[in-house]
């Protein structure tokens, strides 16, 4: 103890001791302290107490009767096990040995009291006293904790229990603390193993930490950073960090704590959902069909890029528009009432066709096929719809019904071909006679008009016959100049008559082309007629441009005339079978049909381009032929004369096959007429005996006749021929014969003769087979 000098006041007796009343004023003064010391000790949270080995409490404040709900004069001089059920005073016993020998101890303890059934948690510091004369005691204080206690292990609980790594770390990368969870997540089982490391390393890239800690320093904190952290087998952690520092008195960041979220499978996810939409994305993109996805409004929500090749305009035009503001109004009402359908779950799926416009004002026909398209909830929040483009389809549709229909009238045709063509054929014969014969310019007028109408009914059949039934194409490498300029030759005259000039422009150095010549020239000729007809219609004189052009390996031959042109509404139609502008009996409307299926099998195109009132424009497209050699197109030859004719078939003789009488008739009376004998039967039965016993100098026989026909009647007399000179034969066919079928048959010494024919052609034949091989072609 320290001394303390004796107040001054205090006077002392005689034998140095106070007086009486200075003593009664030294108590009331030491009463007083004790006073202010009890009251100091009564108004602290803490309990303070002393308390015998045995338990006897001897010192204590108010806050431990409080604490033990006694009052305080029930409280000094009685022993704790009398409040206090758990622990025991032998339990604690078992530690007094420990706590003599150490002379204090500080922890914290749970207590149950007799008056509560739950355990209450207290901060306690206890210190032994030892006096001379008295047996030790026990000093301390207890503070009550059982809230903080509670919240601690509830922090433990949630700090041990979270998915989320926790960490408590230096600035320098010590590591403090962390939780379960940020050991799995960096791989590792014991946590001392990890606290031996410096938190920078498990970084992949530690200057990502280094930013980390700078602005935490520097803000406070960080939130949400993406960091990525190397496990301890090397893989990598990807986390979102986020955390704060803890500060001293001096604002000095001394510790930093903080959270991390493993966000490797997010990312993986991700990663892979991005792989999965560009896949769909991709797979939209390259779909041949366009994908729209449409609210339940019709308006356009998705549209994918296709819908940019299809109708021309870009996706994000049209996003935003209702879906039917392009619809042809034909096909509006029942696209709305299929798509109000699915919109409101009556339909589950829908398919139709309708038409839309272009980006160029066109109109294209698609076909569409929709469905309901579902939210997550299972409502149906809009419609998905995928359309595909049959604009080409629909058209080659059209055209091969067309075809069917053409092809059905071509089998027609040419089972009645030979009934038409053989009346024809005499109705030629006869009218050339009679020609011949008229006996004034009255009569032959007359004849000349049945010839003109026949010859136009023949034409009329051999159209229909060869657009169903095209003909195989006997190509040759033509200068294109040189076909050309023989067409127009031959079109002079008629184009004088009607006042129609030509210009051609064409160089001698083009390309050949490979094409048969004869379908080429009728290309030609038809283009020039139609070209003559348009001039006349609208004026009494006009000009036809032809221009031969190459370029890109092609060659065109354009046809510009200054005519009436063609209105738009019949221009896309000009090409349809039996279409024609011309008045009744004007044509047939298979002309440019029939151009068009032979440029089509030449490989080439045909392009028409017009201008009401101002003509029109045909462009043949062909393509060059390879190579430089190249054929003269063969020149129409000099008809022969009729003297000619006369005396070159004078005394020949001719048997005619042919189940027409009429035919045999007007044969036997023509070339009669030309000094030739004739003779005929109605059958190849009839005619093989008698031709086996007589010799003809001409053989002439029907293709179609009945029972034995015309070929196996050939192939009979070549058969039964002996060493003796075998008659010149000659097929007369009503059907249209390809070129290879008429090579073959001119290879076996066989000319074919088409019908209707009139006398002169045939006289010209036989002529021209007296004069020429036997395998020469007609």
């Amino acid at each position: 103890m320290t001394d303390r000098p004796m107040d001054k006041s205090l006077e002392l007796d005689a034998n140095g001791a106070p007086t009486e009343a200075q003593f009664q004023k030294l108590v009331e003064v030491i009463s007083r302290s004790q006073l202010n010391y009890r009251e100091l000790i009564d108004s602290l949270d803490h309990a303070v107490f002393t308390v015998s080995l045995g338990g006897e409490i001897r010192v204590a404040n108010r806050r431990l009767s409080e604490i033990l709900g006694v009052s305080f004069q029930d409280l000094i001089g009685h022993r704790l096990d009398e409040f206090v059920a758990e622990p025991s005073l032998a339990e604690a016993g078992s530690y007094l040995d420990g706590f003599l020998e150490r002379g204090h101890w500080a922890g914290r303890i749970a207590v149950r009291l007799k008056s509560e059934t739950q355990k209450r948690f207290y901060d306690c510091w206890l210190q032994a006293l030892r006096e001379e004369d008295q047996a030790p005691s026990v000093s301390g204080w207890v503070r009550d904790v059982t809230s903080q206690h509670e919240s601690e292990i509830r922090f433990t609980e949630l700090f041990e229990s979270l998915r989320e790594g926790i960490f408590f770390t230096t600035p320098e990368g010590k590591l403090l603390d962390a939780n379960p969870a940020l050991l799995r997540m960096l791989g590792y089982d014991d946590k001392e193993e990890l606290k031996k490391l410096n938190f920078r390393e498990l970084y992949a890239d530690p200057s990502q930490r280094d930013t980390l800690v700078r602005q935490v320093v520097e803000h406070g904190a960080v939130q949400d950073a993406d960091v990525v952290y190397r496990r301890k087998d090397g893989t990598q952690l990807h986390c979102l960090a986020s955390g704060f520092g803890v500060r001293d008195t001096f604002g000095r960041t001394i510790r930093m704590q903080g959270t991390l979220v493993d966000i490797t499978e997010r990312i993986e996810i991700e990663a892979r959902l991005h792989r999965e939409q560009e896949f769909v994305r991709r797979l939209v993109a390259s779909f041949p069909d366009v994908i729209a996805v449409m609210d339940l409004d019709g308006r356009l929500t998705f549209v994918s890029p296709r819908i940019e090749d299809v109708l021309g305009h870009s996706a994000s035009d049209l996003i935003g528009k209702v879906l039917w503001a392009q619809i042809h109004r034909d096909d509006a009402a029942e696209l709305t009432s299929a798509f109000r359908k699915l919109a409101n779950g009556e339909l589950a799926h829908a398919q139709l066709e309708y038409r839309t416009k272009h980006a160029d004002g066109t109109w294209r026909m698609l076909r569409a096929s929709a469905s309901p398209l579902f939210d997550a909830s299972g409502k149906i929040n809009g419609v998905v719809a995928s359309a595909r483009d049959i604009t080409e389809t629909r058209a080659a549709e059209k055209q091969q019904s067309q075809k069917e229909k053409l092809a059905a009238m071509g089998e027609m045709m040419a089972g009645v071909a030979h009934e038409l063509n053989n009346p024809l054929t005499a109705i030629l014969g006869i009218s050339d006679l009679m020609r011949e014969r008229a006996a004034d310019d009255a009569t032959r007028r007359q004849v000349e008009i049945v010839l003109k109408q026949a010859r136009r009914a023949a034409g009329i059949v051999q159209n229909l016959l060869a657009f169903s039934r095209p003909s195989a194409l006997a190509s040759k490498k033509l200068r294109p100049e040189q076909v050309i300029k023989q067409v127009i030759d031959q079109q002079q005259p008629s184009l004088r008559q009607k006042n129609v000039a030509i210009q051609l422009e064409a160089r001698e150095d083009l390309p050949a082309v490979d094409a048969d010549p004869r379908l080429l020239q009728q290309v030609f000729v038809n283009l020039i007629l139609n070209a003559e007809q348009a001039i006349s219609s609208r004026c009494d004189h006009g000009t036809l441009r032809i221009t031969v052009e190459a370029a890109d390996e092609k060659i065109a031959f354009v046809f510009a005339d200054d005519g009436a042109g063609i209105s738009p509404e019949n221009l896309a139609k000009i090409f349809d079978p039996f279409f024609t502008t011309k008045r009744p009996g004007g044509g047939t409307g298979l002309g440019l049909t029939i151009c068009q299926a032979i440029v089509k099998e030449h490989g080439g195109t045909m392009e028409v381009q017009s201008t009401p009132e101002a003509g029109a424009e045909f462009r043949v497209i062909l393509p060059a032929a390879k190579g430089d050699a190249a054929t003269p197109a063969d020149a129409p030859k000099a008809p022969a004369s009729a003297p000619r004719l006369a005396s070159a078939l004078q005394g020949r003789s001719v048997y005619v096959v042919d189940d027409e009488e009429s035919i045999r008739e007007i044969v036997q009376e023509g070339l009669s007429a030309r000094g030739m004998k004739v003779e005929g039967a109605s059958s190849s039965e009839e005619a093989l005996p008698h031709l086996a016993a007589h010799t003809y100098d001409f053989v002439l026989c029907d293709f179609n006749l009945p029972g034995l026909n015309g070929e196996q009647f050939f192939e009979r007399m070549q058969a039964s021929a002996s060493g003796g000179a075998a008659p010149k034969f000659v097929f007369m066919s009503g059907a249209l014969l390809d070129p290879s079928t008429m090579a073959a048959f001119g290879e076996k010494g066989a000319a074919v003769l088409q019908k209707p024919f009139h006398m002169a052609g045939l006289a010209a034949l036989l002529t021209e087979l007296l004069e020429a091989q036997p395998s020469k072609e007609t």
